[in-house]
């Protein structure tokens, strides 16, 4: 914490941010009509005086209390106090009844305690506050937080004396740390700019050795494919199915037939594939042992997202264990993908199998989110990521 350098509570660098809200005088000069606050949820809220609260009946934390009731969303204003603290002010239409337990337990007084800016607080335990949501100043620190209003409530320590608790919600969050050093801001990853750097480098070399690895393997045993479905989820059905080798031979590219499924609007306006052009085509059941007897013969399955494609075509196996060999096969071009994008180009976001080739440079060849397309633009991301994989 000795190392931690202030930061402002308002302003570039801080969660919250006072700002002048700017129109038009008489003069036709620009001048501040109101102050306002950006909170954390980034709601912007207006600064207001005492009287003007009062004439929009908002209600203070003190007020709240002594109506036993609590904001149940974020403050609607504020206004600044001479020592420099903070007073919210909660929309009445927004509260919640205080907890049973606090206020009205048998046989049991609430205290009470008056700060010095005549802000009424309800004593409560150190659980109680909680559960509310508030905290102590010192633990707030330990959570990154700085505290700027006033306290909510507070509690007594065994020799009598006052501990304040202040509700985390409109307290101001600091910027984290890097994990690595603990001395400047995050950045990405946990790390600030320097130590992400470092650490960037150390995974781009070490993903770039993953690629540029000596694989061994035999063009022909290495299958890529692709599958085209009436949607995403474990009732949709196989559309399409298309397998081709390392070599760029085409192994399989077929239409299948639906069992059940008799239309896929949605799926349809992707892939192209409608009703009509399947009525005529094999179903998966007669497909089934010609797939099976090519995937038997590959030492390596790969797919583009190979996760959805693998969940559907599993189910051409009968036992688990045919399905669990099937999955030791496959391999993911989409992850591999992922991984150098991170390496080399932290910035991007997206990774589809347009992204990659498009990042690659790579041509399609036929329509794109076709499976014979998609599939052999699969294999070129591939051997693109992995130049060696094959022996040559």
């Amino acid at each position: 914490m000795g190392n931690r350098r202030p930061l402002p509570l308002y302003g570039e660098g801080s969660p919250f941010c006072r700002a002048g809200v700017h129109a038009k005088g008489p003069d036709g000069k620009e001048e501040i009509l109101k102050q306002t606050m950006k909170l954390r949820s980034g709601a912007t809220i207006p600064q207001v005086t005492a009287d003007e609260a009062v004439q929009r009946h908002y209600l203070t934390r003190s007020v709240l209390n002594k109506m036993h009731l609590m904001p149940a969303g974020d403050p609607i204003a504020y206004d600044e106090n001479t020592d420099g603290s903070i007073t919210y002010f909660f929309d009445p239409s927004r509260v919640v009844e205080a907890p049973p337990e606090l206020w009205y337990a048998p046989a049991q007084k609430t205290e009470t305690h008056t700060t010095e800016n005549g802000v009424q607080l309800v004593r409560m335990s150190t659980k109680r506050a909680a559960s509310c949501g508030y905290y102590t100043k010192e633990r707030l620190d330990q959570m990154n937080y700085d505290v700027i209003e006033e306290p909510v409530a507070y509690t007594l320590r065994n020799d009598k004396s006052m501990i304040y608790f202040y509700d985390k919600k409109t307290a101001v969050r600091r910027p984290l740390t890097c994990v690595e050093c603990g001395k400047d801001i995050r950045y990405r990853r946990k790390l600030c700019r320097a130590c992400f750097e470092a650490d960037l480098a150390v995974r781009r070399a070490e993903g770039d050795a993953h690629r540029a690895e000596h694989y061994h393997m035999k063009r022909e045993r290495v299958l890529f494919f692709d599958l085209e479905l009436t949607g995403v989820y474990n009732h949709d059905e196989i559309l399409s199915v298309s397998i081709v080798d390392g070599t760029g031979k085409v192994i399989m590219d077929t239409l299948v037939k639906p069992a059940h499924k008799k239309k896929w609007k949605q799926t349809e306006k992707i892939h192209g594939i409608t009703p009509a052009m399947v009525e005529d085509a094999p179903s998966l059941i007669e497909l089934t042992p010609r797939i099976k007897e090519i995937f038997a013969e590959a030492d390596i399955l790969i797919a583009y997202g190979i996760s959805t494609d693998y969940s559907h075509i599993k189910y051409i196996y009968d036992t688990e264990a045919e399905r669990e060999a099937l999955h030791k096969k496959a391999r993911c071009a989409a992850n591999e993908f992922v991984r150098f994008q991170s390496e080399h180009y932290p910035d991007m976001v997206h990774a589809s199998l347009g992204d990659a080739m498009e990042r690659l440079e790579i041509a399609w060849d036929g329509v794109a989110h076709t499976s014979i397309a998609d599939t052999i633009g699969c294999a070129k991301v591939w051997e693109k990521l992995f130049p060696n994989y094959y022996d040559n």
